[in-house]
């Protein structure tokens, strides 16, 4: 069901030009699920840029005007957008959906988000169903008159989301058991992890408003040492400077940055979040059974 912040009646824009509604995401991955169950029926944007850090992102004045514009707003939730709550509040009438509706969340192991949930449930494509089945609904309480294009849209969509899903699951099961640990700077991969039978270390389990501290270096170079890691990785939105320490360190390969939180451009290397997790799973399957030192 959607959630309107407020009551007021719908401000007026340019969109009376037009009889197709607007879409804005919180971030570049939901705006392209999003897309592919509007197709060409609605407009899709996302509020950040590409390459933007998520957790912490401060909205500017221009983020609110494009809003409060919009028909509907489409979120992750699970405190993945610690800003949305007051965004939100700034608006008037604009309808928003959370996305993780349905989905059972992985908890925060440990550390100062002990117990929350696991923001980045979208890495599992099992989850990314449940995240296209809401984009679903919500576009047909939002624009019935066009619900048999969202609904085929989804259905073709997901069938996309279910091929990927078994071709990573025969991807990943080549990485050797003893080899089978994902290192990376932030906890964002406990989904993918989960599904795909692989163990987790990282330094700091939600991106920190601060530098990686020794202590938590020490800890991730200590497990890489004692299970002989052949690689470790980053992400792409933050900087990746403790995790080439952590290889120089461990003489781990420092394998290269995965992407989570952003798209890239549509001239790099995962325009697309189908791009995305097979960008993934390649380097990750790379990454752990090549065993040459940095």
């Amino acid at each position: 069901m959607i959630a309107s912040a407020g009551c007021s009646p719908e401000p007026q824009s340019d969109r009376a030009q037009t009889d197709q509604k607007k879409v804005l995401t919180t971030f570049t991955i939901l705006a392209d699920m999003a897309q592919n169950v509007a197709g060409d029926a609605l407009t899709v944007e996302s509020i950040t840029r590409i390459g933007a850090e998520i957790h912490g992102y401060e909205p500017v004045p221009s983020d609110i005007a494009k809003a409060q514009n919009a028909d509907l707003i489409l979120y992750n939730g699970l405190d993945l957008e610690r800003w949305f709550d007051q965004f939100l509040g700034n608006l008037d009438g604009v309808p928003s959906v959370v996305l993780t509706e349905g989905l059972t969340p992985i908890p925060i192991a440990e550390g100062p988000y002990e117990n929350k949930p696991n923001p980045h449930a979208w890495m599992s494509p099992q989850n990314a169903l449940i995240y296209v089945e809401n984009i679903r609904r919500a576009f047909v309480e939002l624009d019935p008159a066009n619900a048999d294009t969202y609904n085929a849209n989804a259905a073709a969509y997901s069938q996309q989301l279910e091929a990927i899903d078994a071709a990573l699951q025969t991807e990943l099961e080549a990485v050797p058991e003893a080899q089978r640990y994902l290192v990376s700077c932030e906890g964002a991969f406990s989904y993918l992890a989960r599904d795909y039978g692989l163990k987790e270390i990282y330094i700091w389990p939600i991106n920190a408003e601060q530098q990686s501290t020794p202590k938590q270096l020490k800890a991730v170079i200590d497990q890489v040492q004692a299970n002989d890691v052949p690689a470790v990785f980053c992400e792409s939105t933050v900087s990746d400077e403790s995790q080439k320490e952590i290889a120089k360190a461990t003489g781990a390969t420092f394998a290269g940055n995965l992407y989570v939180d952003s798209l890239s451009t549509a001239s790099g290397p995962v325009p697309t979040f189908l791009d995305l997790l097979e960008y993934d799973a390649d380097a990750i399957t790379n990454g752990l059974t090549k065993n040459t030192p940095q």
